[in-house]
């Protein structure tokens, strides 16, 4: 039994993300997610496409029933489970009609889910961790792929904790950005259709069979304890031992679908969506994710910026550095003169005032011996090979980064463009230090030189701060 390919996976999550703006995340996490049999939360106000989502989602598995419905505090277990069989009372059973009905899904989408009275919420309990339902004396086995839930806010009552740790994955919606502002006002009617083969179930057992031979790299294990001792110094809640197993599960169905061996420490990218206890701490463990596990590159490197602060202002002191001390008693005089000469109306003797005077002016500079130009520009020229390789390993590191990322199905595109992002970033930054590196060693190099000096000794070096 063969897994899906990656290709065909990667063709059914752009039909079922196709019209659904800034919604990739959420496809590529909703559709993992039921491969690997778990639960989804979508958590945003209304009009946010959560349930287009779901009706895409159950359009991506072949031959399973779907059900939707909309919880309110007057929710009665009739609408969601069947109602009572008249027929089975006669008997004395009490048991459901489940024909149609959540029983008999196998994606379900649940609205305001957590304002279900607490008789719904405790047959849920079961239907969602053992895809069992209990009808009358009988307990029924589902054929519950995923229920797909939806709420504008998380549950703060503590007795609602348990029903909202069955979603392994929580996924934050929120309405079209700026940027997709327009093309949500264009967008016409582009509904999933037949046009990518859906999933059967010979599909998810496949995956199901690849992922239980998937082994846990070093590199995932490390990226676990590094994550759950953040979530402890954040002062987080931990995490139970059941969603440690769960996530493990989670990441070696998304190894397998991308037909990998082995979980590395970017399979945590999954870490905001399945460690967060609210929305609210989305965005810092995104940032975990960029700094832990992709180890984006900072825009610049301050002791190399203040190196260069360091060259620059030096080069300017010994530019401006007036010729020693014992002579040039009447170049000032001189200088002066030629530059009220060149205040005058006549452009001939105002061009040759402006001659004299850049002669004059580069007389009155110091000069330097040899040695201690030949100093300078060896310091510059050492801290341009240091950039040089710097920028080489970079460059090395985004080239692996990328092609690694551009091979991960369900990473979300915007962390590999976030990712490509920093690391063109730094990249620009460092050939602007080149730049002006090149630049201050050349200001060295072209400093007025005193052939002549004999006995000279090399300068003290510029003061720089050593890499962090």
């Amino acid at each position: 039994m063969l897994a899906p390919t990656a290709p065909r996976l990667r063709r059914l999550i752009e039909r079922l993300g196709r019209g659904l703006l800034e919604r990739e995340t959420a496809v590529r996490l909703a559709l993992l997610a039921a491969l690997a049999g778990e639960h989804v939360l979508l958590i945003g106000p209304p009009g946010t496409a959560k349930s287009a989502l779901a009706r895409r989602l159950h359009e991506a598995f072949a031959g399973t029933r779907y059900f939707e419905r909309l919880l309110t505090r007057f929710s009665t277990p009739e609408e969601l489970f069947g109602p009572l069989s008249l027929k089975a009372l006669e008997d004395d059973r009490y048991e459901r009609l489940t024909d149609g009905f959540l029983p008999t899904a196998g994606i379900a989408f649940l609205d305001e889910v957590f304002k279900a009275n607490s008789a719904i919420l405790n047959a849920l309990l079961t239907l969602l961790n053992e895809r069992e339902f209990d009808n009358g004396t009988a307990r029924l086995r589902t054929p519950l792929v995923a229920v797909v839930a939806a709420s504008n806010e998380v549950p703060v009552d503590d007795a609602l904790q348990a029903f909202h740790d069955r979603f392994l994955v929580r996924v934050p919606v929120a309405p079209v950005g700026e940027a997709s502002f327009g093309a949500l006002l264009a967008l016409g009617d582009d509904a999933a259709d037949g046009s990518v083969e859906p999933l059967t179930p010979d599909d998810r057992r496949a995956v199901a069979e690849a992922a239980r031979a998937v082994e846990l790299g070093t590199g995932f294990v490390d990226a676990c304890s590094a994550l759950r001792r953040w979530l402890e110094a954040q002062g987080e809640a931990p995490l139970s031992d059941r969603r440690w197993r769960q996530i493990v599960a989670l990441a070696r169905t998304a190894a397998a679908a991308e037909s990998r061996r082995t979980l590395d420490a970017l399979d945590l990218w999954l870490a905001p969506y399945v460690a967060s206890a609210k929305p609210e701490s989305v965005p810092a463990l995104q940032r975990w994710v960029a700094d832990e596990l992709l180890a984006l590159p900072a825009e610049t490197a301050p002791w190399l910026e203040r190196a260069l602060q360091a060259f620059e202002q030096q080069l300017s002191i010994e530019q401006q550095l007036p010729a020693d001390e014992g002579g040039h008693d009447d170049t000032a005089g001189k200088l002066a003169l030629a530059r009220s000469l060149g205040a005058g109306d006549d452009a001939a003797s105002g061009g040759m005032a402006r001659f004299v005077s850049a002669r004059l002016e580069e007389r009155l500079r110091r000069r330097f011996s040899p040695v201690h130009i030949e100093a300078r520009v060896a310091q510059v020229a050492e801290v341009e090979a240091q950039v040089a390789d710097a920028r080489a390993a970079l460059a090395a590191r985004a080239d692996i980064q990328a092609r690694t990322l551009a091979g991960r199905l369900w990473l979300p595109p915007a962390l590999a463009t976030q990712a490509a992002a920093a690391h063109a970033q730094a990249l620009a930054w460092l050939d602007e230090v080149a730049t002006r590196l090149a630049d201050t060693r050349a200001g060295f190099a072209t400093l007025p030189c005193d052939t002549t000096a004999s006995n000279a000794t090399a300068p003290a070096p510029v003061a720089l701060e050593a890499a962090a």
